[in-house]
C-alpha cells in the first residue's frame, strides 16, 4: 500500500474533524511533507463539507404557523392603525422575515444534526476497521506460530481431572500462542489470566493476558512479545481472576506447564 492509499482513507474523516489524535497527527505530517495528491483530496473533501447545506430537503412553513403569524399581524395592525398609521404591507413584510428566520434556524439545526451523525458514523467505521485489522493481525500471527516447524510445543495439564489440558506453542520470532477447547467458563464476570514465571531467582509471576472462552469453550491467547524469552521462562500457568485481571495470582493455577 502506498502513502497515498494509506492516507486517502483518512482524508474525509480529517476534513470532518473526526480523527483521533494519533491519526490526525499522522495526516498533518504527511500533508506537511508536500504530498500534492493528498492535499488536493483534502481540498475536495473540505469543499464537500462546506456544501452539505445543499443536501437539506426543501421545506416550507406549515399552514398553521403561517395562519397564526398572519392573524397576529392583522390583530396588532388593526389596534394601532389609528395611532401609528403603519402600512399593512410593512407588517406582512415583518411576518415574512420572521417566518424566514424560523425556517432558516430549523434548517441549520437539521444540518448540524446531519453533520454530527456523519461524524459519529465515520468514527464508528474507523473503530470497526481498526478492530478488524487487529483481529486479522492476531489470526495471521497465530497461524505462523502454529505452522512454523521452529515453534516448540508445551502441554499445560489441568488441575482437575475432568478438564481438558491446554497447549502452548512458542516461536522465538513470532511469539507465544496458548490454546484450549471445551474449557469451562469462569464464574460470573471472572476471567482467565495467563502468567509467565521467569527462571531468575526471586522473580514473581508476570501477567500476560486475560481471556474468556467463547460459547463453544474454545480460547486462543496470542502474545506477540513475551516479556521473557523461552529459555528464561520456568513455567506458564492460567488462573481464574476477577474481571480485568490481577497483578499477582489470587488463586492456585488451574492449568500449568513447565517450559524446558
Amino acid at each position: 500500500m502506498t502513502d497515498h492509499d494509506q492516507f486517502r482513507e483518512l482524508i474525509e474523516a480529517y476534513a470532518l474533524g473526526s480523527l483521533d489524535a494519533s491519526d490526525r497527527t499522522s495526516v498533518d505530517e504527511h500533508l506537511r511533507s508536500g504530498c500534492s495528491e493528498c492535499s488536493k483530496a483534502l481540498e475536495e473533501a473540505r469543499w464537500l463539507v462546506t456544501r452539505l447545506a445543499y443536501l437539506a430537503p426543501e421545506a416550507v412553513p406549515s399552514d398553521i404557523l403561517k395562519g397564526r403569524l398572519m392573524h397576529t399581524v392583522r390583530a396588532e395592525a388593526g389596534s394601532i392603525r389609528q395611532k401609528a398609521r403603519t402600512p399593512i404591507w410593512l407588517w406582512a413584510a415583518a411576518a415574512a422575515v420572521l417566518v424566514f428566520a424560523l425556517y432558516n434556524a430549523r434548517e441549520a439545526y437539521v444540518l448540524r444534526e446531519k453533520i454530527a451523525s456523519m461524524q459519529k458514523t465515520t468514527v464508528a467505521s474507523m473503530q470497526d476497521r481498526e478492530k478488524l485489522r487487529g483481529q486479522l493481525e492476531e489470526a495471521k500471527r497465530r497461524a505462523m506460530i502454529m505452522t512454523d516447524p521452529k515453534s516448540q510445543t508445551f502441554v499445560l495439564p489441568a488441575s482437575e481431572k475432568d478438564w481438558p489440558q491446554m497447549k502452548a506453542m512458542w516461536h522465538d520470532e513470532y511469539g507465544l500462542c496458548v490454546m484450549g477447547h471445551e474449557i469451562p467458563m469462569p464464574k460470573g464476570d471472572r476471567t482467565l489470566e495467563l502468567w509467565l514465571m521467569p527462571k531468575t531467582p526471586g522473580s514473581k509471576p508476570m501477567p500476560l493476558m486475560t481471556v474468556r472462552p467463547d460459547q463453544s469453550g474454545s480460547l486462543y491467547l496470542v502474545v506477540a512479545h513475551p516479556p521473557e524469552d523461552m529459555h528464561n521462562t520456568k513455567w506458564l500457568a492460567i488462573t481464574e481472576e476477577p474481571a480485568g485481571g490481577s497483578s499477582q495470582p489470587t488463586g492456585a493455577p488451574m492449568w500449568m506447564g513447565s517450559i524446558s
